[in-house]
């Protein structure tokens, strides 16, 4: 009998230009609303302001997200110390009626 490896998900974590999982929609997105910012920005105020701003959201976006991934994906809080948590039980919880 031949036995065959399975192989489920993509097996590597997914990178695309140095942004990792998650993070790739988070660059996406980045681009997108500093496009949409700096468009608006040119539309309203002046064209040379508008381009500023889209620069200026795009790399603060990607600056943004290029930090938060270095985190990791699932970016918790380390408390340090000490927890008693109390315990919520009824009085009469050992004597049960059966």
């Amino acid at each position: 009998m031949r036995l065959f490896s399975i192989y489920k998900g993509l097996q590597k974590p997914l990178v695309y230009r140095g942004f990792k999982g998650k993070f790739i929609a988070w660059g996406i997105c980045s681009l997108v609303l500093g496009l949409i910012l700096g468009g608006l920005a040119g539309t309203l105020i002046n064209m040379y302001f508008g381009g500023l701003v889209t620069l200026s959201a795009i790399a603060a976006g990607l600056i943004y997200t290029f930090s938060k991934q270095k985190n990791g994906l699932h970016d918790k809080t380390r408390s340090e110390g000490i927890f008693i948590h109390q315990v919520n039980l009824k009085p009469g919880y050992e004597k049960e009626n059966f």
